[in-house]
């Protein structure tokens, strides 16, 4: 599944490319696309504006205006936007009009310019598209079906010393809770475990042991991680994750731990173990990441 990075990387492209375009029409090609959508997303979107991209944590919208582009700034802020949530599979894609329908095209939307269209697929259908009401939040509005989604650690509206405090209440291991969208959002599998081994810290160390200069430490890392993956355009294992151009990124071969069991750890040369974790896996390194006595699942 994409985590923050290769999201922030879409975001980037539909900020370039979608942002300020005016919907001419859009198709929907397969009903689970929009199947949390409330009414015909087709009606909702033409005629529309995205005012610009957004993103917080895994999630992306555009937040749409009536009409055109604005004349100006002072316009208030728009009242709903389309959100999208790329799933196992999902691609925003900006492709010629006339280009080759892809096989698992799901939606598409063109634009009264005439240019590139915007075409949404998904093989394993698990993402979604809809047009939902936005809310005001602590520092800035976001949609209503992702207000308990909590700040990513990329965001300013992330606040590093509640991060600590809910952390240390959760009493679970510390994998588990970095997994946590309502503790913190963006954060999946691949960069928990970079950021794990970067901190030393084995996924099942109890978050109540924590001291705050670990956790800063922590924090640290996972910003580290994340901003040097998305520096190299987000972490590629297959075809399915691209940006909007339909390019791979290519951070997996800067990768740690993750994906390399019985590698050499590439700071001490121990081999990388694989352990199971919540029906997936987990990748450290038994010398710099020992497995403590109090391990929680």
């Amino acid at each position: 599944m994409p985590e923050l990075p290769e999201v922030e990387v879409v975001r980037r492209g539909l900020e370039s490319w979608v942002a300020g375009r005016t919907v001419a029409a859009a198709e929907v090609l397969h009903p689970r696309a929009v199947r949390r959508n409330a009414g015909d997303l087709p009606a909702q979107l033409k005629g529309r504006t995205p005012a610009s991209a957004e993103r917080r944590g895994k999630y992306l919208w555009l937040p749409l205006r009536d009409g055109g582009p604005a004349e100006g700034p002072g316009e208030e802020e728009p009242g709903e936007a389309l959100v999208a949530h790329l799933g196992m599979s999902g691609q925003l894609l900006v492709v010629d009009p006339l280009s080759p329908i892809e096989k698992h095209l799901r939606v598409r939307m063109g634009f009264t310019d005439g240019g590139p269209e915007l075409r949404f697929v998904d093989q394993r259908t698990f993402g979604h598209l809809l047009v939902a009401p936005m809310t005001s939040g602590p520092a800035r509005p976001v949609p209503e079906p992702i207000a308990h989604i909590a700040p990513d650690p990329l965001e300013a509206a992330f606040d590093d010393e509640r991060f600590a405090e809910r952390l240390r209440l959760r009493r679970t291991g510390i994998k588990r809770a970095l997994l946590d969208q309502s503790l913190i959002s963006g954060v999946g599998n691949i960069y928990a475990d970079e950021a794990l081994w970067r901190a030393r810290l084995h996924w099942a160390r109890p978050t109540e042991t924590l001291t705050r200069p670990k956790i800063a430490e922590l924090l640290a890392e996972v910003r580290a991680v994340m901003t040097e993956a998305l520096e190299q355009g987000g972490t590629s294992f297959d075809s399915l994750y691209v940006n909007v151009n339909g390019e791979s990124g290519y951070f997996d071969r800067s990768l740690a731990v993750y994906g390399r069991r019985d590698e050499p750890c590439r700071r001490c040369g121990t081999p990388i173990r694989r352990e199971a974790f919540m029906n997936r896996s987990s990748y450290s390194c038994p010398k710099c990441q020992p497995r403590p006595r109090n391990a929680r699942p």
